[in-house]
């Protein structure tokens, strides 16, 4: 009964501890390595919203677009082609421009055209992935790393102590340390479901961008045009 009694107030002094610490306290608690985790969830934080609006932009090209530039390209209205492109401001609308500006030249010519300015494109959409990606793997090895001088420095305070060592004194340093693990994991799992989504909606906007390209090859493959 006594060692059970013995149990039951350390749980609860233990309970009582952690309802009395808030987050940034436990943040403090982690150690300088937790200065790093933190700077890189902030870089993190601002690659993935900066992407996401800059590719919610590029994907805003209207439904009936490629329909338009089909109906000005038919009839010869190739100004205001252009003019519509200049409008939508879009990869998809880059493309088809450079596109019509080759208008009379042979089509391995136009076809290279558009390709290169696709490829310019995809590379402005994905700019800062790899940044992206990088802390989804530093930041759990940065987290691993303060966890591992967190020990190291607890069981030099326990060496240090004269005296028999208390529960307390080393489970306070145990946990300390495990917190840089802790926030280390959740920057990295963050990180990575971010740039998984991110890339998801960059290759949906690259099939796209090369349907768009295919279609308006085939227009001016068309008799008519020839």
């Amino acid at each position: 009964m006594k060692l059970l009694q013995i149990t039951v107030d350390s749980t609860a002094a233990l309970s009582s501890g952690h309802e009395s610490m808030s987050i940034l306290e436990l943040l403090f608690k982690g150690g300088f390595m937790m200065i790093p985790i933190l700077l890189l969830s902030v870089v993190a934080l601002y690659i993935f919203f900066e992407r996401l609006m800059s590719i919610k932009n590029a994907s805003k090209t209207q439904p009936q677009f490629m329909e338009r530039i089909k109906r000005h390209v038919a009839s010869g209205d190739i100004n205001g082609a252009r003019l519509l492109c200049a409008d939508e401001n879009t990869p998809i609308a880059k493309m088809i421009e450079k596109g019509i500006s080759r208008i009379g030249s042979p089509l391995k010519n136009i076809e290279v055209a558009i390709e290169n300015v696709g490829k310019i494109e995809v590379y402005n959409l994905e700019k800062n992935l790899s940044v992206l990606a990088t802390i989804a793997g530093a930041a759990p090895m940065i987290g691993f790393l303060g966890t591992v001088t967190g020990m190291i420095q607890a069981f030099i305070a326990i060496a240090n102590h004269e005296g028999s060592v208390s529960p307390r004194l080393l489970s306070a340093g145990i946990y300390e340390a495990m917190l840089t693990t802790a926030a280390g994991l959740v920057v990295g799992i963050a990180a990575y479901l971010g740039y998984n989504y991110l890339v998801t909606r960059v290759q949906k906007l690259v099939h796209r961008m090369e349907y768009s390209s295919i279609d308006f090859i085939d227009l001016l493959q068309e008799p008519k045009l020839k």
